[in-house]
C-alpha cells in the first residue's frame, strides 16, 4: 500500500520520535524551591531574629514529599551548609549570602538580598544529585525539626527514623527538640524594633504569601501542635507491648 510512498516510514518513524520526546520532557523530575515570607520573632525585649518560608515543589523521586513549606533562619543554613560541606568533601559548595555584622532587620535591603542569596543557595545545592540523597538536606527542607534534633535524629539519638519524621511532619510540624540551647548565632540580627511591613511572631493558618512567580508555590503556614509525633509513638508503644 506504502509501496509508492518510500517517505512514509521515515515519517511515522520521525513523528513517533518526536512524540517520545515529549512525554520525556513531560515527566523530566524538577524541584523547585522559593525562599519568601520574613517574618520576625521576639525573643527577648531586645533582641529579634528574622525566619524565611521555604517552599519546595517537586516530582523528584528523592523527596517523600512533593510539597512542603518549612521556616528557618540564616543560621541554621549555616548550619546546613557546614553538614552537607562535612558529608560530601570533594564538592565545591555555593556560598551563602555573606554574614554582616552591621545586618539590620528594619532595612529592607537587607533583608531582600539575604533573601535572595539563601534562595540561590538552595537552587544549585538542589541542582547536585550527590547533595539530594543526604538526609540533612531533606530534613532541613521537610520537616521543622531544629538544627540539634535534626544532629540527633541522623546519628540515631531520637525514638524516629529520618523517614518517620518527614512522614510525620505534615500533621505534627514541631516535633520533640533534643537541640543544644547554647548552640549560637552565627550573625547579628538583634534589634528593638523593626521598619519592616512583616509580622512579629508565628504564622497563623490564615496567613498567606504573594507566589514567587507560580501557582506551585502557594502554601499555608502550618501551626505548632504540642504532642508533636503523637502519630507515631502510638504504634510504637503496641509494638512493644506486642512484644512484652
Amino acid at each position: 500500500m506504502f509501496e509508492n510512498y518510500p517517505w512514509t516510514c521515515e515519517t511515522l518513524k520521525s513523528s513517533l520520535e518526536m512524540e517520545d520526546t515529549r512525554d520525556s520532557l513531560a515527566k523530566k523530575e524538577f524541584v523547585d524551591v522559593c525562599v519568601r515570607d520574613p517574618q520576625l520573632h521576639k525573643e527577648s525585649f531586645w533582641h529579634m531574629y528574622m525566619d524565611y518560608d521555604i517552599c519546595l515543589h517537586t516530582n523528584s523521586m528523592c523527596f517523600c514529599k512533593k510539597r512542603s513549606s518549612v521556616r528557618r533562619r540564616y543560621k541554621e543554613f549555616v548550619w546546613l551548609r557546614q553538614r552537607l560541606q562535612d558529608n560530601a568533601l570533594l564538592i565545591q559548595l555555593p556560598k551563602l549570602p555573606p554574614a554582616n555584622p552591621f545586618f539590620s532587620l528594619s532595612n529592607a535591603c537587607h533583608v531582600t538580598q539575604r533573601m535572595q542569596g539563601l534562595q540561590m543557595f538552595l537552587e544549585e545545592v538542589l541542582q547536585m544529585p550527590l547533595l539530594l540523597s543526604d538526609s540533612c538536606l531533606h530534613l532541613f527542607l521537610q520537616t521543622q525539626l531544629s538544627v540539634g534534633s535534626i544532629d540527633a535524629c541522623i546519628q540515631g539519638r531520637t525514638r524516629y527514623t529520618v523517614a518517620q519524621a518527614i512522614q510525620c511532619s505534615a500533621a505534627c510540624p514541631r516535633l520533640p527538640l533534643e537541640e543544644n540551647k547554647s548552640y549560637c548565632d552565627s550573625d547579628c540580627e538583634s534589634t528593638a524594633s523593626s521598619g519592616l511591613g512583616v509580622s512579629v511572631g508565628p504564622p497563623t493558618p490564615s496567613e498567606t504569601s504573594p507566589d514567587c512567580g507560580s501557582p506551585a508555590h502557594r502554601f499555608l503556614s502550618t501551626p505548632t501542635q504540642p504532642e508533636a509525633f503523637k502519630c507515631w509513638s502510638s504504634s510504637h508503644e503496641n509494638q512493644q507491648d506486642m512484644r512484652s
